[in-house]
């Protein structure tokens, strides 16, 4: 169950709702549960997340769009810069407040998603592993 609760709250965590899984990932290190477990469902809980913000950008384009919030020419604009150094700035998607729009943003500009899931992972473990080995 604790595997299952740290799960969601990285998951949740991740998306544009504000919350966090850090507390509850120390917590139980803390309490001795399998760190190597613990990193591994914080770090694919995460990922998932962020996956989620890529598809509701990919797929609330049309809707920005369509309610003025966004102009096509800017999309173009802004998707060159991103494909051109989009990938650095995923790496930051571990951030706190910055990182999900982030995610969001890439679904909106259709950057490449198997970039987009190996930069995500990679950010996402990156943090856990530091947080785990800063309580190890």
């Amino acid at each position: 169950m604790t595997y299952l609760i740290l799960f969601f709250s990285a998951f949740i965590s991740a998306t544009l709702i504000p919350f966090g899984s850090e507390a509850l990932l120390i917590y139980d290190i803390k309490e001795g549960f399998n760190i190597v477990y613990l990193v591994f469902i914080a770090t694919l809980g995460n990922s998932l997340g962020s996956i989620l913000n890529y598809f509701l950008g990919l797929k609330g384009e049309e809707f920005l769009i369509k309610k003025n919030l966004l102009k096509e020419k800017s999309i173009l604009k802004s998707k060159k810069y991103f494909d051109k150094y989009g990938w650095f700035c995923i790496l930051f998607s571990w951030v706190p407040i910055i990182g999900d729009p982030l995610t969001f943003i890439a679904g909106v500009l259709k950057f490449n998603l198997k970039l987009f899931i190996l930069l995500v992972v990679i950010a996402k473990f990156s943090r856990y592993l530091f947080i785990a080995l800063l309580l190890y």
